[in-house]
């Protein structure tokens, strides 16, 4: 047992790499820091799901490229059988795909290989408190998902223009065209032909047809 292990309150960490001299630099890494200790580690996908399950760390770091199980479904396996466990990803993948296939497995953090000692020492305890953690290279990539507002849904009848849209909108609540003419400050021959330019471009005969077809998609909901 390593002073590490017989320290009160320690963060419990498994290493799960396919490369012995990674797993020796981050064991070497993390028993010189005060507050964690290495408690397991695994060259294999299975092997790191195996660990995870048995000995319960606070923490699994995962490399993404593993043997039998890759990273993710590896990831996605301990969520499922351990959710306790708090997968790190550590990895020399900096891509967008890797990424977010890592994040859909569950795992709370997502850090390049190349990250500083004092970063990969924070984020494990980062996540093993519940938290999230992202390297300063995906950082922004994650927040600017998060933060971008999703696009607006398409108009219908993209063939209208907006004025001929906003009078078949009224038109499919069921108003007459005098209501909508005064409603928009136009003339009722100026809603008809209107009308008669909509119904030529939606393909319609009739003022029914035409109402029928913007109810379907989506207009005339105000009152009916």
């Amino acid at each position: 047992m390593t002073a590490g292990e017989r320290e009160a309150g320690a963060v419990r960490v498994v290493i799960a790499d396919d490369h012995p001299v990674v797993r020796d630099g981050l064991r070497a890494l993390l028993a010189s820091l005060s507050g964690i200790c290495v408690v397991g580690e695994a060259a294999t996908g299975r092997e790191a799901v195996r660990q995870a399950v048995t000995l319960r760390p606070d923490v699994l770091v995962m490399d993404l490229r593993m043997p039998d199980l890759d990273g993710v479904q590896a990831t996605r396996q301990v969520v499922r059988d351990a959710p306790a466990v708090a997968v790190l990803v550590l990895t020399t993948f900096d891509d967008d795909d890797n990424l977010q296939d890592a994040l859909r497995a569950g795992a709370r953090g997502y850090l390049l290989k190349s990250a500083p000692q004092e970063e990969i020492a924070r984020a494990i305890d980062v996540v093993a408190a519940g938290g999230a953690v992202f390297g300063a290279s995906v950082a922004g990539r994650v927040l600017g998902r998060v933060s971008t507002p999703p696009a607006p849904p398409p108009l219908p009848f993209p063939q209208l223009t907006s004025r001929e849209r906003q009078i078949l909108d009224l038109v499919a609540t069921g108003l007459p065209n005098t209501s909508v003419a005064a409603a928009l400050g136009l003339s009722a021959k100026t809603v008809g032909n209107h009308l008669s330019s909509i119904f030529a471009k939606l393909k319609v005969s009739s003022r029914h047809e035409a109402i029928a077809a913007a109810r379907d998609a989506g207009l005339g909901r105000r009152a009916r």
